[in-house]
């Protein structure tokens, strides 16, 4: 071999020595200096961090009955990356789902912007199509893909939230928002429970986006929300409900509540507000009906007040039920203003101040307590307070201290003027003369459990403080016996049954300061008055085409009451007594209860 050849052959190997160094540093350079960039390049195409959705717990009532509930759904997902035909799978999904075909195109066409140039790049390989799809059409719209061998759409788990009560206790339970958060009632109150804690697990994708089983990584399983039972009875509720919107459709006011409660436990029963709202269909619902006026309107008490001012004259021993008091024949100037009765009342016991709803009989007990002993008393029974009750919204209303209490407010405020008083802190005072003087703290909930059914929480009977002695209690319910027997609250007897009660007539004040002719009209009253199973309010907020003559707590509101007394004794299966307040509706004649 000549020498030429020789430097050829060596020129040639050096070449191809250098070409393969060449190669094999960039393998090691790319293997291993790299690996961590191009294994996360990899991750990105084929790993997928996964959620697992927590489903949100329940909202029950006092017998497990479902109020609120996640039902499960599915997410439909397209993977741009592995579409193929867009208008055979854009044609599957508008038609299944109701939407418009080319928003359903576009969807699939788009495309992800490139992090490092911040310009349009490659398909995105996660486009929500839908949300809240039921699973039957979401397995339709499977099966029609499967047949037309169309790939790049896959199905994840997903919840929608339902109420299958409709606007049932709409203003207790609440509802969600589109991004499953609680807004009002027990899922705002209680979204730290119902919420539940999310999972994730990260899973790896063939190239037709199949999970790969045996590649599952990291998981953490999610932790389902917790159940809240309420101390609301269904059946109970439906009787309140039914009998509340009767009125409203025959009396058309403006607003009404009604609330029953257990008075030795403070347990609310039932609240029902008109208007109402249907919390599956939300955004059909002005922002004013899903106020719970029960616990967030403020109104003046009328004569439902006096049971306050009676009792803390009783209390004071400043008067016993006997004592006679002198009504001025109807008219009363005390401090320039002339203070008047309904009737020309002369000389009325105490009990019979309450059974006439005397305002110059009740005024003279005011005189008699004074500013600053009244004023204890109103305190007492929890008014210018929150009630502390388990739910959003509730406010303390307003009872001004006596250093800004004019000459005639000592007068005015024993028969509810000058105060006011959210409709639960009614519920809740008179709950107190039926319990034998303790003010008890209203209870919404009962208990918070887990899946498992574990107590996770739960809430006892709460005694506030003790607003007056057992014998004032039975005192003072003597009386609005009475006042049912005889009194303002004739209507508001039940046939078989004692009925306690005090009627309430408020005259609305204006914008102006001065009062309208429109009038607030409630009762609150107990049943059976010997045992008390039940205290309730029925308020209505300006009553339209009656007359002004009726248009009062004991015209409007007591008769709502007798019906609902009577439909819940047989609901709640009471024992009539052998001494009642008076005829009522006929319980042979009333339509069954269905619990």
């Amino acid at each position: 071999m000549s020498g030429g050849a020789s430097k050829r052959i060596f020129v040639v190997s050096l070449l191809l020595g250098l070409a393969f160094t060449g190669f094999s540093w960039r393998l090691i350079y790319l293997q291993v200096g790299r690996h961590e960039y191009y294994l996360a390049k990899a991750e990105e195409k084929h790993v997928a961090r996964k959620p697992i959705h927590a489903r949100r717990g329940m909202i029950q009532d006092v017998n497990g009955e479902v109020l609120a509930q996640d039902e499960p759904m599915k997410v439909v997902v397209a993977d741009g990356s592995l579409l193929q035909n867009h208008e055979a799978v854009a044609e599957v999904l508008s038609s299944e789902l109701a939407m418009d075909r080319g928003s359903v195109l576009a969807k699939l066409k788009t495309r992800r912007v490139s992090k490092e140039k911040g310009v349009e790049a490659d398909p995105s390989r996660y486009i929500v199509i839908h949300r809240k799809v039921p699973e039957d059409v979401a397995g339709r719209i499977e099966a029609r893909l499967s047949q037309g061998r169309l790939r790049g759409v896959r199905f994840e788990p997903d919840s929608d939230r339902v109420y299958p009560n409709g606007q049932l206790l709409c203003h207790v339970v609440g509802y969600v928002n589109g991004e499953g958060k609680g807004v009002e009632g027990i899922e705002r109150n209680f979204e730290m429970f119902l919420k539940g804690q999310d999972g994730f697990r990260f899973i790896e994708r063939d190239r037709r986006g199949a999970e790969l089983m045996m590649f599952r990584r990291q998981e953490r399983p999610a932790h389902n929300g917790d159940n809240v039972r309420l101390t609301v009875d269904l059946g109970f509720q439906q009787i309140v409900e039914r009998e509340l919107e009767d009125a409203c459709k025959y009396y058309k006011p403006k607003m009404a509540v009604a609330v029953f409660m257990r008075p030795q436990t403070g347990e609310v029963l039932a609240m029902a507000n008109r208007p109402g709202f249907d919390p599956g269909d939300i955004e059909k619902s002005p922002m004013d009906a899903r106020r719970n006026r029960a616990i967030t309107d403020m109104v003046e008490p009328g004569s439902t007040f006096k049971i306050v001012t009676t009792a803390a004259a009783l209390q004071q021993k400043l008067v016993n039920i006997d004592t006679t008091i002198f009504c001025e024949n109807g008219h009363f100037l005390y401090a320039g203003t002339m203070l008047k009765d309904h009737h020309n009342y002369g000389d009325l016991s105490v009990g019979d101040i309450l059974v006439k709803s005397s305002n110059i009989g009740v005024a003279k007990l005011g005189l008699q307590l004074g500013d600053h002993r009244l004023y204890e008393y109103i305190r007492r029974f929890g008014f210018g307070e929150r009630t502390g009750i388990n739910l959003p919204g509730e406010i303390a209303a307003t009872v001004h201290p006596p250093h800004r209490w004019t000459k005639i407010s000592v007068t005015h405020v024993p028969m509810g003027h000058e105060v006011t008083a959210t409709p639960l802190q009614v519920v809740a005072a008179m709950a107190a003369v039926a319990n034998g003087g303790k003010l008890m703290m209203p209870q919404i909930v009962r208990e918070v459990t887990d899946s498992e059914g574990n107590v996770v929480r739960g809430f006892e009977p709460t005694e506030v403080r003790q607003a007056i002695t057992p014998q004032v209690s039975a005192t003072v319910r003597g009386a609005l016996v009475d006042v049912v027997k005889r009194g303002t609250a004739k209507a508001a007897a039940v046939k078989g049954f004692t009925v306690a009660g005090k009627t309430g007539t408020a005259q609305k004040l204006g914008a102006n300061g001065t009062y309208e002719h429109k009038y607030v009209v409630s009762f609150v009253g107990f049943m059976p008055a010997e045992d008390p199973q039940f205290v309730g309010l029925v308020m209505i907020d300006d009553a339209q085409g009656i007359p002004s003559n009726t248009n009062t707590g004991g015209g409007v509101c007591a008769p709502i009451f007798s019906k609902i007394a009577d439909k819940a004794a047989r609901y709640l299966n009471l024992t009539p007594s052998s001494e009642s307040s008076g005829s009522g509706p006929s319980m042979a004649h009333s339509e069954p209860i269905r619990k």
